[in-house]
């Protein structure tokens, strides 16, 4: 039998803690590209990961080799497009789980139910029950939207650091899309916080005009989600948004039971 190799050593090396240690390793470099926003220097890996040089250097080597990170002009390492289509494949399974849980709260509240996630510096959607309303909200499933002007993309990014929300808009910057749009990231920061206290987020008219939506975080997801409902404006009044947040809340927390139900396989 071969002996098994030391820690250090490469591929199959098996951690303490019944892990392998190389794809630990591996998957906390693709963790710590994501939260940057999707690009890092390898002293910025060194730095954010503990790793030396070296290991970085192997590792990166063969996620390259794999098409899940790409290596830019300026030597810097950015996420590969191989991680989509496994972001695909995991966005759909997570809206397939959590379809019966939004159909019953479109039943409860009359409005259509969305849910999404954050990849990235984009609000993904990965599920959506529609209104039997003839006048009803509709979001293609997979559509990526700038995350300060949505309910979900507030209340994803509401569940980050402020470090983390600056590199973010560092990256997309702040467009209007509508005369409604927040536009100063102070502005913006001021009401993340007010939804960190709160635990739900508001568009009013801020995506589209006429449209208003209210969004929750769905908690313990193993990746940001968060769980709304939309309407156009002249249904979705102040008491209907006080009436569908405790259904909203409820929701979350039965998603995110079955989220972590499915996880544990």
């Amino acid at each position: 039998m071969a002996a098994r190799r030391s820690a250090n050593g490469a591929g199959g090396d098996t951690h303490r803690s019944g892990g392998v240690q190389s794809l630990e390793r591996a998957f906390d470099l693709l963790e710590l590209m994501a939260d940057a926003g999707g690009e890092m220097g390898i002293t910025e890996l060194a730095a954010g990961s503990g790793l030396p040089l070296p290991t970085i250097h192997r590792l990166m080597r063969t996620l390259l080799s794999r098409g899940y990170v790409r290596q830019a002009p300026s030597r810097r390492y950015a996420l590969g497009p191989r991680l989509i289509r496994l972001g695909d494949s995991a966005g759909a399974m997570l809206g397939a789980w959590a379809r019966p849980q939004l159909a019953a709260l479109v039943d409860s509240v009359g409005e259509t139910a969305n849910l999404a996630i954050l990849d990235g510096a984009r609000a993904v959607y990965v599920a959506q029950v529609p209104s039997a309303h003839s006048m009803r909200m509709f979001t293609e499933v997979g559509r990526r939207v700038l995350p300060h002007c949505t309910g979900v993309g507030k209340a994803l990014l509401a569940q980050l650091s402020d470090a983390e929300v600056s590199a973010i808009l560092s990256a997309t910057g702040l467009p209007a899309q509508t005369p409604q749009t927040i536009t100063d990231a102070a502005t913006l920061m001021h009401e993340l916080h007010q939804i960190r206290r709160e635990g739900y987020a508001l568009d009013n008219g801020e995506q589209e005009v006429g449209v208003r939506c209210v969004a929750v975080p769905v908690p313990g997801s193993p990746t940001l989600t968060a769980l709304s409902v939309s309407g156009p404006a002249s249904r979705f009044t102040q008491q209907a948004v006080y009436h569908y947040l405790p259904l909203l809340k409820r929701t979350a927390g039965q998603l995110s039971a079955t989220i972590s139900m499915e996880a544990a396989g």
